[in-house]
């Protein structure tokens, strides 16, 4: 189960996307925006993204760059019951283990088969493959289980089942403190408040400040700058910070327009 987090607590996380599907644009990807927001709210940084098409060679480079490099990997693609769905297969060759039919899984997949009237054939039983020493990720939407195996995650590419199975695992993922966050409507244009956002950034460096240029129907070109701390004090301060200078910058502006 997640242990308590201090405030310095960091738990990082990367996601792989897997599937020429994704890549050829032909499905649209739902899971990076809704992963993303439910590792933050876990108190998990997703730091890293990456779709790879379905090569065994780039599965199995970008899982092992992965595994090292955060303390948690989620995969989502390539698990179901066709030829090119190799996740699986890959994963096991990441960890050096070989891949077997998990009896859990099995007997979870015939119990599935008996209640939709299907039979659990070949191209079925691909999906009770589970690399040696993985556990399973219970799937309570379509019963074909996902699996976990070191901090590599394994979920299906379906939102729905995808959603299920982060909800199965997170109540065993140890989380970081909580990235918090303040938005500020600045009423003026990005390359009017850039100079200006960096000495404040400069003068907070463990606060994350970003501009995100919009367009608004009434004023026209605008700005959301957003401002990340873990600490709320910092985060506070820096708000103030900001708020400060957008009352100077809009006053400038509004007098050089006369």
């Amino acid at each position: 189960m997640s242990g308590k987090p201090d405030s310095q607590t960091v738990v990082t996380a990367a996601l792989l996307v897997i599937g020429d599907e994704i890549l050829s644009g032909r499905t649209k990807d739902r899971n990076i925006g809704y992963t993303a927001d439910y590792l933050t709210a876990l108190g998990i940084d997703l730091k890293e993204v990456r779709v790879v098409s379905d090569d065994e060679e780039a599965i199995v480079a970008a899982v092992n760059a992965l595994r090292a490099a955060y303390d948690y990997v989620f995969t989502t693609g390539g698990i179901g019951p066709t030829h090119d769905d190799i996740t699986a297969d890959c994963v096991a060759k990441a960890f050096g283990v070989a891949l077997e039919f998990h009896p859990e899984a099995v007997a979870i997949l015939k119990e599935r088969m008996a209640k939709i009237g299907g039979e659990l054939n070949e191209a079925r039983m691909r999906m009770a493959r589970v690399p040696v020493g993985g556990t399973l990720v219970v799937n309570k939407v379509s019963g074909a289980p996902g699996f976990r195996i070191g901090n590599v995650i394994v979920m299906a590419g379906v939102p729905a089942i995808m959603q299920a199975m982060l909800d199965e695992v997170a109540p065993t993922l140890k989380t970081g403190a909580k990235l918090l966050s303040v938005t500020i409507r600045a009423d003026a244009k990005e390359g009017d408040v850039g100079s200006e956002l960096g000495l404040i950034a400069k003068a907070h460096p463990g606060v994350l400040i970003g501009s995100y240029p919009f367009f608004d129907e009434k004023m026209g070109p605008n700005t959301n700058i957003v401002v990340r701390s873990r600490e709320p004090e910092k985060l506070e301060q820096v708000k103030e910070a900001v708020e400060d200078m957008l009352v100077t910058v809009r006053k400038h502006v509004a007098a050089a327009a006369r």
